[in-house]
């Protein structure tokens, strides 16, 4: 029971210690990317930045136990913070209206200078940005406004730097993100440039492209036309020469292809053909016959044909 009872208290009192322990200033908790600024009497005595657990006494000596009640501790964040301006009005060269917006990192680098050299610190390191921007963008060329951003960021940066170091801010990246027209109407008079621009330049890649085919094909049909042209120059060599062949070899088999040429061409030409049969003699006879009755005359009787 006793042990319960003093589990139980020991629970309650630890807590309740170490509240009273900390107000009291003997420990002070530094979290990551925390810094904290012990001020005596309106002056700065030390700075806390390592994370961990310290005992402010082994590091300022007995006068940290006057801190909670002649001093004060502040807490700086010390972590690496972002920040984008938009819409930051310059004038080119040309005397356009342009919008800006940049974008910067900031990490406070010096607590007691952030704290003490600067009542508002953020508002005057975002408003030299802006200040710098301006002064070095304003009456540039429109083209180097646009292309050049890369140096034109590292510029500002330098600008910026040294007063942000002044104000305990380490400036890190800077970039001009973003540069803009903002009159409306030369954005539409722009924008309506470019698609007749990019219409013409399409129609004339359409153009080149038809040409093109137009070529290829033109040179295709002249090498085939000249490719058949040798072919039907190269045949009759290849079948006469053939045939000067098959002559000296067989002139039987000449006459027989000869006639079975002579057969197609005849075939082909579609003529009228008239067949008279091996036996012709008796044919003619009968022709002259009907010719003589046409005429008034009389038949003559043909001999019998012989038999075979």
């Amino acid at each position: 029971m006793n042990i319960m009872t003093g589990f139980i208290v020991g629970l309650v009192a630890i807590p309740v210690f170490l509240k009273i322990a900390n107000i009291f200033g003997f420990f002070a908790i530094v979290r990551e990317c925390e810094a904290q600024v012990f001020t005596l009497f309106g002056k700065v005595v030390g700075t806390l930045d390592e994370p961990g657990l310290h005992i402010p006494m082994m590091k300022f000596g007995p006068k940290a136990l006057l801190f909670p009640f002649f001093g004060k501790n502040y807490k700086v964040d010390t972590a690496l913070r972002q920040r984008y301006l938009r819409k930051l009005m310059v004038n080119s060269e040309e005397g356009t209206p342009m919008g800006v917006g940049i974008w910067y990192e900031k990490q406070v680098s010096d607590p007691v200078a952030y704290l003490f050299n600067n009542s508002n610190p953020e508002a005057s390191l975002d408003a030299n940005v802006t200040s710098a921007t301006i002064s070095v963008l304003s009456n540039l060329e429109m083209e180097k406004m646009l292309e050049d951003r890369h140096s034109l960021s590292r510029t500002v940066r330098k600008t910026v730097s040294p007063l942000s170091e002044k104000w305990g801010y380490r400036l890190g990246s800077v970039y001009i993100r973003k540069v803009a027209f903002t009159d409306e109407l030369m954005v539409e008079n722009i924008t309506e440039k470019v698609v007749k621009r990019l219409v013409q330049v399409t129609s004339a890649m359409k153009q080149d492209g038809e040409n093109r085919v137009g070529l290829i094909r033109s040179e295709t049909a002249k090498k085939v036309s000249n490719k058949m042209a040798e072919a039907a120059a190269a045949r009759p060599r290849i079948v006469g020469e053939t045939l000067n062949v098959i002559a000296a070899e067989d002139p039987e088999i000449l006459e027989a292809v000869m006639d079975v040429m002579e057969t197609e061409q005849l075939l082909a030409s579609n003529a009228p053909l008239e067949l008279i049969p091996a036996s012709g003699a008796n044919v003619l006879v009968q022709l002259g016959a009907e010719g003589s009755f046409a005429s008034g005359g009389s038949a003559v009787s043909a001999p019998p044909p012989t038999p075979a």
